[in-house]
């Protein structure tokens, strides 16, 4: 699904894909030093030669891959949406999750994980500090999220009415993640009070909505 994913988004951060092992390291590396950067200074504070000093690579190296830096947050952004994806359909494998709204419950839990563990995470988020459609050309990047956890949740759970659940959906997602900023803002490891409050009334939204 992850793999799907970024290959479905209208957006092509890289120049050209790294296809030897050096090469893809050293993208991995850039896009390491990225989040680091982030956290550091800000999306406005990045440059293109921090990046490539922060990375060990020659400035020449970065414009080989990358044409600037929105690209590069662009391709740490998709990064991060490839390992929610996996973190998710992880969770939605086990056997015990009986259902949809629990699987609602650990999106909500492996989005805040990311805050609290994933460098540059807690900075980007899925892109909307930089552009609101840093994930596709064509839709904001929570509709990317949505569409994707719909599919997830329609696939596990055989829901009949997919179209509601991609409605509902954009309501609880716009809503936790407002939410979810807020809990961060208050407390560098997410105030646990609105956290749980979000929790609770997004459960509580689409038990009723659907």
């Amino acid at each position: 699904m992850a793999t799907q994913t970024v290959a479905r988004a209208g957006t092509k951060p890289l120049r050209r894909v790294p296809v030897q092992g050096r090469s893809v390291a050293r993208v991995g590396r850039m896009l390491d030093a990225c989040a680091e950067l982030v956290d550091e200074v800000g999306y406005d504070g990045l440059t293109t030669t921090l990046l490539a000093e922060r990375a060990g690579v020659a400035i020449g190296s970065v414009y080989q891959f990358f044409p600037d830096k929105r690209a590069i947050v662009q391709a740490l952004t998709l990064r991060s949406l490839e390992g929610y994806l996996e973190r998710l359909g992880a969770r939605l494998a086990d056997e015990g999750m009986a259902h949809w709204w629990d699987a609602v419950d650990a999106a909500i839990d492996e989005y805040i994980d990311m805050h609290r563990t994933v460098p540059g995470f807690r900075t980007l988020h899925f892109g909307d500090v930089v552009d609101i459609h840093l994930l596709d050309d064509e839709r904001d990047n929570n509709d990317v999220i949505v569409s994707q956890l719909s599919a997830l949740l329609t696939e596990r759970f055989g829901i009949d009415d997919p179209q509601r659940l991609q409605f509902v959906l954009a309501i609880a997602v716009e809503a936790a993640d407002a939410l979810i900023k807020l809990a961060f803002r208050r407390s560098v490891d997410g105030d646990a009070v609105v956290l749980g409050e979000a929790k609770a009334l997004i459960r509580e939204y689409l038990h009723h909505r659907l």
